[in-house]
């Protein structure tokens, strides 16, 4: 249930990708790169709208507040099936955000309510699984559907998945945060949370970190239909391609769920890293080099896919360890810097786009870089520690 709460976000944007380009003709757009701005515009507002779920829900409980965010969701995409104006759809892709900041955080939070350490680990591993069957059929979904019934069909039926998974959860999910635990905020609370996570040394390297990685992600993302179907000559043929290098991520979500008990989120988290940063280095030399190849594009970036869901799983449970007593608000906090810094550094990526992959081998390699950097400062310069944090929640 979570992973699919989840998933909706991953179908908002995934969903759309064979569309851009029609979306931007019929809409009259404007300049190509401009159709990126359908899934900037929408993951940045997610992002800078993640501190107010996982706060509010630390008062109220998590099943009412979820309920709302999910209710925006279903009617914004309903009324974005009909708009006229590019600029329009931009807005309610800003309003869309904002429901979806929810469907992103509260799951954690949920997950957290009940988990700790390698056990909360080996849950998110499971649930990214699920998750990760979205981006596999979902540009498919959205390539039948332009085909069959033109790109305003894809609102509807994420809207009507939206509604079958709002009713799944309202019937079938209990309070996962009783009364008792709940606290009673204040206006400054905010504030006060989002300084709580920047000064804890322990989590804030994996809070940037992951935010820098999924920025490289998200350049992907924006310039992939670009990237594969346009530079790679792949056409039509881009929804399976993409499907298909998002199913290596489920692979590597079921990998790390085996192992996390027996290595530790921290040694399976690290080694992660490093081999994030050789796959970055080899994209970068295969793409300073001419006559690159789609298969050795696509081998390369699957293998950076599988290690970007390898890093947020771990790092989502070694971040969020020290605050089980404000598991709602640190994870708003922490998916405000993954989403607004992710997603407004991938859409500087995305238009950076110049016909070729080299801006984006280049950025994930420094993106690479940097997270471990981070990782080394929040570790005191000490990597690959013991199996499984211990807890800090109080």
């Amino acid at each position: 249930m979570m992973a699919m709460i989840q998933a909706l976000q991953s179908l908002a944007f995934t969903a759309l990708l064979p569309a851009l380009g029609i979306i931007s003709i019929d809409l009259q757009a404007g300049e190509p790169n401009q159709r990126q701005l359908l899934i900037s515009v929408f993951l940045v507002s997610s992002g800078f709208s993640a501190l107010l779920p996982g706060t509010i829900s630390d008062r109220y409980g998590r099943k009412p507040v979820l309920l709302s965010f999910m209710a925006m969701f279903v009617v914004i995409n309903f009324v974005s099936a009909f708009v006229r104006d590019f600029h329009l759809l931009l807005v309610l892709r800003g309003l869309l955000g904002v429901a979806s900041s929810g469907l992103t955080v509260l799951p954690l939070a949920i997950i957290r309510d009940r988990f700790e350490g390698a056990g909360m680990a080996k849950l998110q591993a499971t649930v990214a699984m699920l998750f990760m069957a979205v981006p596999t059929f979902a540009p498919s979904l959205g390539f039948v559907l332009l085909e069959l019934a033109g790109w305003r069909a894809i609102f509807v039926v994420i809207a009507v998945l939206a509604l079958g998974g709002m009713g799944w959860y309202f019937f079938r999910l209990e309070e996962t945060l009783p009364p008792e635990r709940r606290r009673a905020g204040r206006s400054r609370d905010l504030l006060g949370n989002v300084g709580l996570v920047l000064t804890n040394r322990e989590s804030i390297g994996y809070v940037i970190g992951m935010a820098l990685i999924f920025g490289g992600h998200f350049g992907f993302i924006n310039s992939s239909q670009q990237l594969i179907a346009e530079h790679f000559g792949a056409g039509s043929a881009y929804p399976l391609i993409f499907g298909t290098m998002a199913a290596t991520m489920a692979l590597a979500s079921f990998t790390n769920s085996a192992i996390v008990e027996c290595y530790g989120a921290r040694r399976i988290g690290h080694v992660a890293i490093f081999c994030h940063l050789a796959a970055s280095t080899g994209q970068l030399v295969l793409a300073s080099m001419p006559g690159e190849t789609l298969l050795e594009f696509v081998l390369l970036m699957s293998a950076n896919m599988c290690l970007l869901i390898t890093v947020f799983i771990n790092f989502t449970a070694i971040a969020l360890q020290p605050f089980g007593h404000l598991a709602g608000a640190a994870a708003s906090v922490q998916s405000f810097f993954r989403l607004v810094l992710g997603a407004g550094l991938g859409g500087l990526i995305g238009l950076a786009y110049d016909g070729t992959p080299r801006p984006l081998a280049q950025s994930l390699v420094l993106v690479g870089l940097l997270t471990l950097l981070l990782v080394l400062f929040s570790e005191r310069g000490k990597l690959f520690g013991q199996a499984g944090a211990q807890s800090a929640s109080r």
